[in-house]
Formats: C-alpha cells, sequence, structure tokens
C-alpha cells in the first residue's frame, strides 16, 4: 500500500486528493495547506487522514511514501527537494519547476535515491491526446506540416508569472509527447496591459529540426471566448481537437493539397501544379476515464514497477526549458532564440 500525502488543498489539490483516494493500492494519509479552511474542508471529506500546516512536517512524516506537491510553481524545487532528500516519491504539478537548473538538479537526486518523479501533465493521460498520438504514429497523418494551438479566454489573472507560464505548459507538454522531432530554435510575443507585471497575452513559435516543421501557441486571458483548439497536418491528412466539443472533440480530415512540380514551356520556367483534396471527415471513439485517475494509477504501477514515467522529470525538464526560452525572448522584443 503506498501512503500519499498532498500538499496544497486549494483549487487543484482536492482533485488530486480524490483521485488518488479512489486509487487500488493507495491510502491517502495526510493533506497540508497554510488555510485552516482549507484543512478544516480536507478532514471532513476525509476523517481518516492527518491534516498539518506545516508541508515539511508532511514531508517529514515516516507514515508519508510519496508526495503529491500542488501548489505554486515557486514553492516546487524547495518541497520536492525535500520530499526527495527524505525517501518519497514526487508528484508534482506542473510547470515541474521554476527554472531548469531546478530541474536538473531534481532529476540528479531522485537517480541516485531510486525515486520516481512524475510531472502532472495530466492531458497526455486524455482520451483524445491518447489517440491523437496513436494516428500520429500509424502515419495516417503523413509528413507532419505544422502544429497550431490556441488556449485562451477571459482570465484567471496569475500574480506569479506571465500567461505562458500559466497556459502554455499543457500545450508544450501535449505538443512534447505527440511529436517526435527536436526542437531547435524559439521565438515569443506578448503584451502586458492594465499596468500589470506579467504579459498576459502571447504568442510562441518554435522551429523543429528536419524539414521545416513548425509549431506555433496562442495563449491569452484577455479573450471574450473561450477556446481549446489544436490542429495538426500532414501532408496525407489533418487533424483538430477541439477539447471544449462534448461529443466529437477530435476529427480527422482527409484534407489537403497535392504539389506537382513541371519544367514548364520553352523559356524552362519552373511551374508548381497545385491540386487541392477534399474527402471524407472521420470522428474516431475516445475513452471516456478521467484523465487524473488514469494518472493517478500509472503514478502508483511505475513506483511497483519501477519503471520511468514518461511524464517524468525529464518531461517536465523539456517544458521548463521552452519557457525560460520563451521569457529571454520575450525580454529581447520576440529575438529567436536557440535551444
Amino acid at each position: 500500500m503506498l501512503n500519499i500525502g498532498v500538499i496544497g488543498y486549494g483549487y487543484w489539490g482536492p482533485n488530486v486528493a480524490r483521485n488518488f483516494h479512489a486509487t487500488a493500492g493507495v491510502q491517502l494519509a495526510a493533506v497540508s495547506d497554510i488555510s485552516e479552511k482549507r484543512l478544516v474542508l480536507a478532514q471532513n471529506q476525509y476523517p481518516f487522514i492527518k491534516v498539518l500546516k506545516g508541508p515539511m512536517d508532511l514531508i517529514r512524516s515516516t507514515d508519508v511514501d510519496a508526495v503529491a506537491i500542488v501548489t505554486p510553481v515557486f514553492a516546487h524545487y524547495e518541497m520536492a527537494k525535500a520530499a526527495l532528500l527524505a525517501g518519497k516519491h514526487v508528484f508534482v504539478e506542473k510547470p515541474f519547476t521554476s527554472t531548469s537548473a531546478q530541474a536538473r538538479e531534481l532529476i540528479d537526486i531522485a537517480a541516485k535515491k531510486g525515486l520516481k518523479i512524475m510531472v502532472d501533465h495530466t492531458f497526455l493521460f486524455t482520451g483524445a491526446v491518447k489517440k491523437i498520438k496513436e494516428v500520429i504514429d500509424s502515419g495516417e497523418l503523413g509528413r507532419l506540416l505544422f502544429y497550431d494551438s490556441v488556449r485562451i479566454n477571459l482570465g484567471l489573472f496569475q500574480h506569479d508569472v506571465n500567461v505562458i507560464w500559466d497556459l502554455a505548459p499543457h500545450d508544450l507538454s501535449i505538443m512534447a509527447h505527440l511529436i517526435d522531432k527536436k526542437p531547435v530554435a524559439l521565438s515569443a510575443h506578448g503584451s502586458v496591459h492594465f499596468e500589470g507585471k506579467y504579459e498576459d497575452i502571447a504568442y510562441v513559435s518554435i522551429e523543429f529540426e528536419g524539414n521545416g516543421f513548425i509549431a506555433h501557441f496562442h495563449v491569452n486571458w484577455l479573450s471574450p471566448v473561450k477556446i481549446r483548439q489544436t490542429l495538426i497536418s500532414g501532408d496525407k491528412k489533418m487533424l483538430v481537437w477541439d477539447d471544449l466539443d462534448p461529443d466529437e472533440k477530435v476529427k480527422i480530415y482527409d484534407r489537403g493539397v497535392d504539389v506537382k512540380s513541371s519544367n514548364g514551356g520553352k523559356d524552362g520556367i519552373h511551374d508548381l501544379l497545385v491540386s487541392y483534396r477534399s474527402g471524407d471527415v472521420h470522428i474516431p471513439k475516445l475513452e471516456g476515464t478521467e484523465a487524473l485517475k488514469a494518472e493517478a494509477q500509472y503514478f502508483v504501477e511505475c513506483i511497483d514497477k519501477n519503471q520511468e514515467p514518461f511524464n517524468n522529470g525529464q518531461a517536465g525538464l523539456q517544458v521548463v526549458r521552452l519557457l525560460e526560452a520563451a521569457d529571454e525572448s520575450l525580454k529581447h522584443g520576440g529575438k529567436r532564440i536557440t535551444l
């Protein structure tokens, strides 16, 4: 039985606690939060647990084997390091850490102690992302051409990070999981409004090695509408993922462009002969399991079987490196940053 403690019982913490509590082979042992009201709520929901105001008290507890850290990002490194040094496996909310140096240090500690790090990239466990990966890996889309992601809404403004650090970790982790290509450069543009400290709207473009594949991300706290949409285009088929569509989240379009070259007429002019293909639309069936439930079970399995999670510290580090590069680009007016 894996005894787990949850640090942070604000917005996301109750969901993490609920899913670990419902996972076979897990005992929810303790919850820590700086708010007395949140601790009372946790105790009422789970009368059998310890409630502790001090996170280090939870980390030092001999009744806890693994720690779920569900706090603002600035606290991730300190708590995760303390947990690892105390011999606990760690489950960390995204983004993994505030810097790539912090991430590398935690990875090294976990490796030396034989412990597992899992970064809470929840979307990787959704039926939609699982199906999209299956489609891409099968070659159904053909040679990939571009990846375009929009994650926009009105609010919530964050007091400690910009909109890229708040919203883009979802999409960067999804992209890294789906696309088997190495990113080589990044550029980002953003704006600060209403006398704020952090960018509330931003656009990020990532270049990849190879044949011209490019990814683009739009994140925004100021949109009058909420949009969660990703387009992935291949030279055979194209895929659209609308996460807000309750019934038809993923659609695969048999559409594209066929290009042939010709040397043309007597002047030897090189011509491009372009034709457009428009075929059927396929809507695949998706798994209906709650993503966080599947992720909690996977965390336990990785510990029990001593296997490395695909959403491990290295995956978290990759996202943090992209976030750091985006910040660097923003500071220099959209400068292209080599990765």
